[in-house]
């Protein structure tokens, strides 16, 4: 999974950042779930795809509440 900055983010639109979201959501499940099996080597991936939709998130918001 490609690590986004907040810049490349700021540029999507809303439906893109969804799109975005879901995507990342379905990886986090798909991480956990290959942390558990012991087949992940590096698990900071995780720590990063959780502050990925994280930044999703807070520019969502931070549309909805300036409009």
């Amino acid at each position: 999974m490609k690590n986004v900055k907040t810049v490349e983010l700021r540029k999507l639109s809303d439906e893109e950042l969804k799109k975005e979201l879901e995507e990342a959501r379905e990886g986090l499940l798909k991480l956990r779930f290959q942390k558990v099996v012991d087949e992940m080597n590096d698990t900071s991936v995780i720590r990063k795809t959780r502050r990925k939709i994280a930044r999703i998130k807070t520019l969502l918001h931070e549309r909805v509440t300036s409009t």
